[in-house]
């Protein structure tokens, strides 16, 4: 495994990070004893970084961490824990609860669920329109003091949100959606990460599959409604998959490994996560390190998937309104 610095002086975390939000949640049914058997095979590998989000399943994904890092599994563990989004009853969105007392409430219940008594990177899932993101972070700030959060990070927010948030505290880690397929990040948030020393935990880098190959697969996958999937829109992209995989097969790689070295080259502040459900997929995805892209092979990969080319939004349009990573910069 190789390992990178989580900022100028944060802890060294493993340069992939595995994804568990697909073990719960989002992309159909799961085998739980599967989930727990990858995340295993994810530490054995030396990978640190599990990702997850107290809304992934409704506290089930949390549960799951709880029952696979029992032990002594933890101390080897770096939890990341979304917080933030609201649910009803029948996993329907009703928005974001950024408030500080929300904060904590939502930290108590994550801390009982994964059965420890901190997380180590704690990140409100999206920006509250309502709530200045100093107060958010101001009550991560208190967690951080009181000994039940090691560091503060931030998801799906735009450049002058980052700014005065890392005003109000350091900030250690941006998690936002960035793969060869959804370049957004470039323009204007990467060179502010760059500027304030701030990782960049990158998610969706097989640009949900289709870089892979992989299709949604029945009830329960959300992509079945996601405009990258749809109709004329899925022909275009699956060219471009296909101009991938073409590339791939020069360097004796997967498409998929191809597409995570590419983020794994984009700098050392870079940490790709990989949302991998089976063993089988975690080993493929792991044989990118082995890849280390040269400069003209990244080149090679943009002008086969270029991002202009990509159809579809990577949300539908009222889940792209909540992106404040999305907005025009002021």
């Amino acid at each position: 495994m190789e390992f990178r610095s989580l900022g100028p002086t944060g802890p060294r975390i493993s340069a992939l990070g595995l994804g568990c939000m697909g073990m719960s949640d989002f992309y159909g049914p799961a085998d739980e004893a599967t989930s727990i058997a990858t995340i295993h095979a994810a530490q054995e590998a030396g990978i640190t970084w599990f990702d997850t989000g107290d809304f992934y399943g409704m506290g089930h994904n949390e549960l799951l961490l709880r029952e696979a890092l029992k032990g002594t599994r933890r101390q080897r563990a770096f939890l990341a824990v979304k917080f933030g989004a609201q649910r009803d009853p029948t996993g329907a969105f009703l928005g974001f609860d950024g408030r500080p007392a929300a904060v904590k409430t939502a930290l108590a219940y994550t801390l009982k669920r994964l059965g420890t008594d901190h997380v180590d990177l704690y990140q409100p899932a999206r920006l509250d329109p309502a709530v200045p993101i100093e107060e958010t972070v101001g009550a991560i700030a208190d967690l951080v003091a009181a000994g039940h959060v090691r560091h503060v990070g931030l998801s799906e927010m735009g450049a002058e949100t980052i700014r005065r948030a890392h005003a109000t505290h350091p900030i250690a880690a941006l998690q936002i959606e960035y793969s060869l397929m959804s370049r957004g990040p470039e323009a204007a948030i990467l060179p502010v990460l760059a500027e304030l020393g701030i990782a960049l935990s990158a998610y969706g880098v097989l640009g949900r599959g289709l870089l892979g190959g992989s299709l949604p697969q029945g009830r329960g996958d959300f992509r079945a409604h996601s405009p990258r999937f749809q109709g004329a829109n899925l022909v275009r992209n699956q060219a471009l998959a296909a101009a991938l995989a073409a590339l791939a097969a020069e360097r004796g790689a997967t498409p998929a490994q191809m597409a995570i070295a590419w983020a794994l080259a984009k700098g050392p502040h870079v940490i790709p996560l990989v949302g991998a459900r089976r063993p089988e997929r975690l080993a493929e995805a792991l044989g990118a390190l082995a890849l280390h892209l040269q400069p003209e092979e990244l080149a090679a990969l943009e002008a086969a998937v270029p991002a202009e080319a990509v159809a579809g939004t990577r949300y539908d349009a009222h889940q792209m309104a909540l992106l404040d990573s999305e907005r025009p910069a002021a």
